[in-house]
């Protein structure tokens, strides 16, 4: 019987992935071989925002701060991930730190100028727009159509009930958003 079951030992550990030979320096699995994930996590989280999964973005994102350093690219896309899960504190917190860097886009401008909207603050918003739309040379529907809305609400803004309109964010792009209004 002992020797049924030395048998069946030897033969299992023979058909195991690591064979009789394996290592036994450790009771867990060998793990993953892992490239230089470092370069590819900024574009890893530009796909995450495109596919809508705004969390996995918001981590990939951090990782790449971690590895490259909170460049604009990076604020932009921890802002952007931030709006898209509704964090508007923590997303104005992350543009406003991008904006301020020397090559930030007018992406990050418009974006900004988005959350300020959201927020209510349309007089700032507005000017947010008007910078993203100075930055892009005015060849940007997105933006455009972003000032022009944020212009009109500012013009009037002792909007009654029956005359306001709610607006919804519409993702444009990796990191662009654009107000839209809810036809009823």
């Amino acid at each position: 019987m002992r020797f049924v079951f030395l048998a069946m030992a030897v033969l299992l550990a023979a058909c195991s992935a690591g064979g009789i030979g394996a290592s036994r320096d450790t009771p867990f699995a060998p793990g993953v071989a892992r490239g230089d994930i470092a370069d590819g996590s900024i574009v890893i989280a530009h796909r995450l925002m495109a596919a809508g999964e705004y969390e996995l973005a918001l981590q990939a994102y951090g990782r790449a701060g971690v590895s490259d350093g909170m460049t604009a690219d990076v604020l932009t896309g921890l802002g952007s991930a931030s709006l898209g899960l509704g964090r508007l504190g923590q997303a104005e917190t992350f543009l406003r730190r991008a904006i301020a860097a020397e090559n930030a886009v007018p992406e990050t401008w418009n974006n900004l100028g988005v959350v300020l909207m959201e927020k209510g603050d349309t007089a700032e918003a507005s000017e947010m727009f008007r910078r993203a739309y100075a930055l892009d040379n005015g060849n940007s529907d997105s933006i455009r159509e972003n000032l022009r809305l944020a212009l009109a609400k500012s013009e009037n803004p002792d909007y009654d009930a029956k005359q306001e309109q709610e607006y919804k964010l519409v993702r444009r792009g990796s990191s662009d958003y654009v107000l839209r209004p809810i036809s009823g």
